[in-house]
């Protein structure tokens, strides 16, 4: 049986990651090298990011609707 889809319900994703990085049209939710967690583009995800899955992060990506997909993690 196919699973629902999952949608991001957090604050609004802005133009920028934590990181001052253009976010466009795919974030990750996830833990940093740092150990904090934050908002990241692709970019900023190669550089601090520490993996996706349960405790580690979320990708998702912006569909036609606006709505942010979880597509991975």
């Amino acid at each position: 049986m196919p699973r629902e889809p999952r949608y991001w319900m957090g604050s609004d994703v802005g133009t920028k990651d934590d990181f001052g990085n253009s976010i466009i049209d795919e974030f990750i939710d996830g833990r940093t090298r740092y150990g904090s967690w934050a908002i990241m583009s692709l970019y900023s995800f190669k550089m601090y990011g520490t993996g996706l899955g349960m405790g580690k992060g979320q990708r998702y990506k912006k569909q036609p609707d606006g709505k942010w997909l979880k597509v991975e993690g």
